[in-house]
């Protein structure tokens, strides 16, 4: 079993910038990770992705704002996230793949305009 609690989420103005916090239950050095968000009435969608090599991937939306890493000493996985806009307004959840997928309670995140 494993358990993602995620932190950092606030309000923030348009331009500002958060780190969240995915801190994991179990050692995550190789487990691949990622960072996902959900908006009122869309679907969740994938922000970042890291591999347990340290390899990223980025949606379209947030590529050279947003950026992914991880702490494996600390059981940690973070984003970064400069230059926010209003349309990044959403729970963002943390996710682990280890056999199945685990989940996150998710962090609110607004950015008013």
């Amino acid at each position: 079993q494993v358990q993602l609690v995620e932190s950092g989420g606030g309000l923030v103005q348009a331009g500002g910038s958060l780190r969240l916090s995915c801190e994991a239950s179990v050692r995550i050095s190789s487990i691949n990770m990622g960072w996902y968000r959900q908006a009122p009435g869309k679907q969740r969608e994938l922000v970042a992705h890291i591999t347990s090599g340290g390899s990223t991937n980025y949606a379209d939306s947030i590529k050279g704002r947003f950026t992914i890493s991880r702490d494996n000493a600390k059981n940690t996985v973070y984003l970064q996230m400069n230059s926010l806009k209003s349309e990044d307004t959403a729970v963002y959840y943390c996710n682990a793949f280890l056999f199945r997928i685990y989940w996150g309670q998710g962090t609110q995140v607004t950015v008013s305009s």
